[in-house]
């Protein structure tokens, strides 16, 4: 869609407008996570309450990112969510890669399943999907297995 690169470059903004005592790092970081929260919500085709609210939880925990700016992040993810999750997730990750250490990489990946399993089931294509953006954040499929395994009741084999 020609309106993908919008979707990306709207989030940037949303989150530069809100975010603004943070550097850029800073905010390219929450508009990784941001944009790979909508990637992951969407991916099986449907963005419940359930995923909204804990975007919204998740974003609520950025340290100076006010509750107006974690209501229009999630407003524009709510009416764009279709179009941010088509975007492809490489500028996100390899935001992640270059400016996150491992741990936050690892912590990314364990909110990303969080949001996966909010509906409480793990759909194969969320899986798909988390297990794809694991390998382009450099970590290994043993890291991977341990956090999803938190969540192994929930898993679908038929979704």
């Amino acid at each position: 869609s020609e309106l993908t690169p919008e979707a990306r470059d709207r989030l940037a903004e949303s989150v530069e407008q809100y975010l603004t005592d943070a550097d850029d790092a800073t905010r390219r970081i929450v508009t990784a996570v941001a944009g790979l929260l909508a990637k992951v919500a969407y991916a099986d085709g449907d963005y419940s309450t359930e995923e909204e609210a804990t975007i919204r939880q998740e974003l609520s925990r950025v340290h100076g990112l006010s509750s107006a700016g974690v209501d229009a992040i999630c407003g524009l993810l709510a009416d764009h969510i279709g179009r941010v999750a088509l975007l492809g997730d490489h500028d996100w990750t390899r935001d992640l890669g270059e400016l996150a250490g491992r741990e936050l990489r690892l912590e990314v990946l364990e909110v990303l399943i969080e949001m996966a399993v909010a509906d409480q089931v793990l759909k194969h294509a969320e899986q798909t999907q988390l297990r794809r953006i694991a390998k382009a954040l450099s970590l290994t499929q043993d890291e991977y297995n341990a956090l999803q395994a938190k969540h192994r009741d929930k898993l679908s084999t038929l979704s």
